[in-house]
């Protein structure tokens, strides 16, 4: 028994030696060649009359989200009631051609965007712009509902429906036939062709060996660290998510939808119960908290840059949470069951606001109240001890939520990228199948590895998607506009219904 267990952990150390000068050797190829892409991507920009730098790629999104906001007349906000409505169902009709409902749409976009960023994410940025930051990122998560709105919108009128009857849509679609509509066709074929390359590095990396990566190291964590079963065996826990991301993702979109519409709202019950009931505890408090986040969000106290370099941070940490502006949720928003495009433009408007302006600020305002905001821990180990301080089992109910939110966060993108690959190489059973067993390949190879390089590359794809993206945003943003007063004509002439409660019903199965 004895030699067993040390030719078992000679193994586990052989074996772990082996990732690791892996991960060098591969790290000392990859570096040269993504570190100048991902440089450009990330780079910081000087801000006018300031001595502060915001990287541009954030600025390119903030940007576009305060023009759509104003450009749609506030979108954001007058439509917040007529979204709710359409995702209950109350307008859809079981006639309409898609493969999922409203609800399920928004679940399977969420479920992309809401993740380690509402975890880890926030408290970075609350660590770094102080408890102001909160402020801006809910103000750049309400502008970003805008930018939804738009991509959405042009997500659903653009689709196509494939010999199957299933539905293809998504930036790639709308860039290369709306241009084509203006005369620009070959521009428009050349952003979507781009587009599609940068969704499938970003699904590989970013939305699927990050993920792993992550899920893999807070399992460790909470099962004994050194000492847990899993310490060594990066592999076995890559195989063994591998085997449930592929059990579901073989089945499409519409499989997709079906565990989404289930894991997200659990997870978000999860999480935003136990901060509510923190908050409760701790209810004397809350008018501290947000005089705080006021205060600093307009002073910069203490911060680098003042009141702007507050800003930033929480314009950064919101852009990279709720992704509005990538053209990543209008992939899966697109496959849904309507003949009104901006009926789903509609429903989009909530993603930012549940991603970023609800779950993001709960986890802000956790942090805040129970003092751990100047505890000197950073990122998910910050959120793990604010939840921890008043419930003390609740560190290992976030490992749960983690694993959760990496694993909806993968089968997303493994649509997203699946919706550009066959986009680049065509829509057929083989194309799909060998992008599946890719897809499920990788999430072995990030939860075995730490690829820096890799995951900073897949980062710098998603942001690029943004970059291509935004482009044909504007081009088409009139002809959005037009659509949306088109639609509030015929809504407010009644030619656009509510369903009674049965066709509601059936809409929904």
């Amino acid at each position: 028994m004895k030699k067993y267990l040390m030719t078992a952990a000679m193994l586990g150390a052989s074996s772990s030696a082996f990732a690791s000068t892996l991960d060098d050797k591969i790290n000392e190829v990859v570096a040269p060649i993504v570190n100048p892409f991902v440089g450009m991507i990330f780079s910081s920009i000087p801000l006018p009359f300031t001595d502060v730098q915001a990287p541009w790629i954030v600025l390119w999104l903030v940007v576009a989200a305060v023009f759509f906001t104003a450009y749609m007349g506030f979108i954001n906000i007058r439509g917040f009631k007529h979204a709710v409505k359409i995702v209950k169902g109350d307008y859809a009709d079981p006639k309409d051609s898609g493969d999922v409902t409203p609800f399920q749409a928004l679940s399977t976009a969420l479920s992309g965007t809401v993740g380690l960023g509402n975890i880890a994410g926030v408290a970075v940025a609350i660590t770094i712009g102080g408890a102001g930051a909160t402020f801006w990122m809910i103000l750049a998560g309400l502008l970003g509902m805008s930018t939804k709105f738009v991509e959405c919108s042009l997500a659903v009128k653009y689709r196509t429906y494939n010999p199957d009857g299933t539905v293809s849509g998504g930036p790639m679609y709308y860039l290369s036939q709306g241009l084509e509509k203006r005369g620009n066709a070959a521009f428009g074929r050349t952003l979507a062709v781009l587009f599609s390359i940068f969704a499938i590095g970003g699904a590989l990396g970013g939305g699927n060996m990050f993920q792993a990566n992550q899920a893999y190291k807070q399992v460790v964590g909470v099962t004994g660290g050194d000492l847990s079963f899993f310490a060594d065996k990066g592999w076995l826990f890559g195989l063994l998510l591998a085997v449930l991301v592929a059990f579901v993702i073989i089945g499409g979109i519409k499989s997709i939808a079906k565990v989404t519409a289930k894991v997200v709202p659990f997870m978000a019950i999860i999480y935003v119960g136990a901060a509510l009931v923190i908050l409760a505890m701790n209810y004397s408090l809350i008018d501290d908290a947000f005089a705080e986040i006021i205060n600093g969000a307009f002073t910069g106290e203490g911060i680098t840059g003042g009141v702007i370099g507050v800003l930033i941070q929480g314009f950064k940490r919101a852009a990279f949470s709720n992704e509005a502006g990538v053209g990543s949720a209008a992939i899966a928003h697109s496959a849904v069951k309507t003949k009104e495009p901006i009926s789903e433009g509609y429903v989009s408007l909530l993603e930012p606001f549940i991603d970023t302006v609800v779950i993001c600020t709960m986890t802000a305002l956790v942090i805040i109240i129970t003092g751990q905001l100047n505890s000197g821990l950073a990122g998910v180990e910050l959120t793990s001890a604010a939840f921890g301080s008043s419930i003390s089992w609740f560190p290992l109910v976030l490992a749960v939520a983690v694993v959760l939110f990496a694993f909806s966060t993968m089968i997303s993108w493994s649509y997203y990228g699946l919706k550009a690959w066959t986009y680049l190489f065509g829509e057929s059973k083989k194309a799909e199948m060998a992008f599946k067993l890719m897809f499920c390949t990788f999430v072995v190879i990030g939860a075995s590895m730490n690829l820096g390089p890799v995951i900073d590359f897949s980062d710098a794809m998603i942001f690029s998607m943004a970059l291509v993206n935004i482009v044909g945003l504007y081009i088409m943003a009139p002809e959005v506009k037009r659509d949306l007063k088109d639609y509030l004509l015929r809504l407010k002439k009644g030619e656009i219904k509510e369903q009674g409660k049965e066709a509601a019903k059936l809409a929904k199965q």
